[in-house]
């Protein structure tokens, strides 16, 4: 039995912090996005307000259309990057809306044929190559759906500049509180590693103390992300005042990893005054308040070497020392060949979308070929589920706007609703796909009524959706069944090779080099113990039971933390050799 694996009574993780001390780092964040939801609702009632009291109400409503897509991408990431997705997103979606609306416009149905297959073959090729790629290509794909089965009246430009502007309206209303708490984002994230960290300290030496370490590990890799251009632009140039305090956090957030991580590795239970450090520290690395208040670390005693290693970094963080800054890892990214199969695949289903859209005729013009689109997702997660999830928020959605439509009445009042359900589906976005389709579905209800088709269509939409569903599932897992199984089985051996190449190259290596190494490792691993729980959420056939990644994983993640904690000196004697053997998910 490895180190990592021994377990022993120990303190209870949920053991108070002092007051002072939780006062001191700040009440950690909610789980309900209340500042999101209420983005979501005003980003979605303004543009219809401003139609009625104009009279523009149908650009209004394109460009709540806009804003509806751009709330279902917002995020708490940094600032900067919400701006890249929303312009992402707002120009290939605008492109898209020009370019279904000349295609309608130009009279025969089979042109709109054509341009959906042709944006669905686009988005399918660089949609798997990253988050803001795969944003513009869904978006691109919604575009022409949208303008090849809505009629819009006014010259064919008007539609995609109101677009881009209930785009742009959310990128404001999402990016606006970087003027008055810049680095909150920044500081959010560090805080989360010193908690993570204290909760790992008080789990040693407890049957959880790999998940919590787990926990540390995410942690420590978001803030990496958070704190990525700051980190480059310090290569550069000085860090400014204000950044200078985040970078000395992080630089010492990156070196209590590794303590904590050594500190579990010898599996005994701590006294409570340990798992309280991260919390000191972080209290006097990132105060809320400047009353002279500062926590004092109390002496560990001459416990162990990690419990030294503990207390090293409270000197380091009164020194003031920053470090050179680590090199993001490169994760695994799908082929050339998984490329081109998601582009034909999607096309695929796009064009028999649109054909059954055209056998049975209106009301599917659209519905059916921008279901495929939000649906047929593969990088998003499981397909199965997506699928799923989108058929039961679709029905959700219909019943809840269909009760509410006996009861409301006025067009305000339906502002109001459709502020409701745009707040929800904001929720939604980050709890549960299925809470994020019933908001969605309801306001495009309210939206295609305002644009003047007021036929009941909830029953129709449902089965729409269902059948759009079908087409995707069908098609996927009968071109493509091993899909998950595939990434899943990439990622493994990716985090597997970056495990032992941490294992090779932590002896000889200095502390920064080190530190990205071991980045590496665990980011891959995190990503391929992602990988496979999306693979196992979609259907096998009988007889094809994938292979135990999880035990290779959990193998690695051992390896790691016995790496780590013989960087540090950890493991005196046989146990600093301790090697774990990893077997390869081929031969499972």
């Amino acid at each position: 039995m490895t180190p990592a694996m021994r377990t022993g009574p120990g303190p209870s993780s949920g053991t108070p912090a002092p007051a002072r001390l939780l006062r001191a780092v700040g009440p950690p964040l909610s789980s309900l996005p209340l500042a999101a939801a209420v983005r979501g609702a005003v980003a979605l009632a303004t543009p219809l307000l401003v139609g009625v009291l104009t009279g523009w109400v149908f650009p209004s409503v394109i460009a709540a259309i806009g804003a509806l897509w751009a709330v279902g991408q917002d995020g708490s990431d940094p600032y900067p990057s919400r701006v890249g997705r929303f312009v992402a997103l707002g120009l290939s979606a605008s492109l898209g809306l020009a370019d279904g609306e000349l295609a309608l416009r130009s009279g025969p149905s089979a042109v709109v044929t054509v341009c959906l297959v042709v944006a669905a073959l686009v988005a399918g090729a660089i949609g798997l190559r990253g988050r803001i790629w795969s944003v513009a290509g869904m978006h691109l794909l919604l575009g022409v759906t949208i303008g090849g089965g809505i009629p819009v009246p006014g010259p064919w430009w008007q539609a995609p500049i109101a677009l881009f502007a209930g785009v742009s309206f959310v990128l404001v209303l999402s990016s606006a509180p970087w003027l008055w708490r810049r680095h909150h984002i920044e500081r959010a994230a560090l805080l989360a590693v010193f908690r993570a960290a204290s909760t790992a300290l008080a789990a040693a030496g407890t049957p959880g103390a790999a998940e919590t370490r787990r926990h540390l590990t995410d942690a420590l890799d978001n803030a990496h992300q958070t704190m990525d251009r700051h980190l480059t632009s310090s290569r550069r140039q000085p860090p400014d005042a204000r950044v200078e305090p985040l970078l000395r956090a992080f630089r010492l957030a990156v070196r209590l990893g590794e303590a904590v991580t050594t500190l579990q590795w010898e599996a005994r239970p701590l006294p409570a005054v340990v798992s309280r450090a991260p919390l000191v520290m972080s209290a006097r690395l990132l105060p809320v308040r400047k009353d002279g208040d500062v926590p004092v670390l109390p002496d560990f005693g001459p416990h162990s070497p990690g419990l030294h290693a503990l207390a090293q970094l409270s000197v380091a963080a009164d020194a003031e020392r920053v470090d050179t800054a680590l090199a993001a890892p490169a994760s695994p990214r799908p082929t050339r060949q998984a490329h081109l199969r998601y582009a034909v695949l999607l096309a695929l289903c796009v064009l028999a979308a649109q054909v059954c859209a055209d056998l049975l005729h209106s009301p599917r013009a659209y519905w059916l070929p921008m279901t495929v689109a939000f649906v047929y997702k593969p990088d998003f997660g499981p397909v199965f589920r997506r699928a799923l999830n989108r058929c039961v928020g679709t029905v959700v959605g219909a019943a809840a706007i269909g009760a509410v439509s006996t009861a409301v009445h006025g067009t305000y009042a339906f502002i109001g609703v459709v502020a409701f359900f745009g707040a929800l589906m904001a929720v939604g976005v980050r709890h549960h796909y299925a809470l994020a389709t019933t908001g969605l579905t309801a306001v495009v209800f309210v939206l295609v009524d305002l644009l003047g088709d007021h036929r009941a269509l909830y029953g129709a939409r449902m089965l729409d959706t269902a059948l759009a569903a079908a087409l995707v599932l069908v098609v996927h897992f009968v071109a493509w069944p091993r899909s998950a199984v595939s990434r899943a089985d990439s990622r493994t051996q990716a985090a597997l090779a970056a495990a032992h190449r941490y294992q090779d190259l932590s002896p000889t290596v200095g502390p920064d080099r080190r530190h990205a190494l071991r980045r590496a490792a665990y980011r891959q691993l995190a990503d391929a113990r992602r990988a496979a729980v999306h693979a196992r959420r979609e259907p096998v056939l009988r007889g094809a039971e994938p292979p135990d990644w999880e035990r290779a994983i959990t193998s690695a993640e051992e390896l790691c933390d016995a790496v780590t904690a013989r960087a540090l000196h950890a493991a005196p004697g046989p146990a600093a050799q301790t090697t774990v053997t990893v077997a390869s998910s081929d031969a499972m």
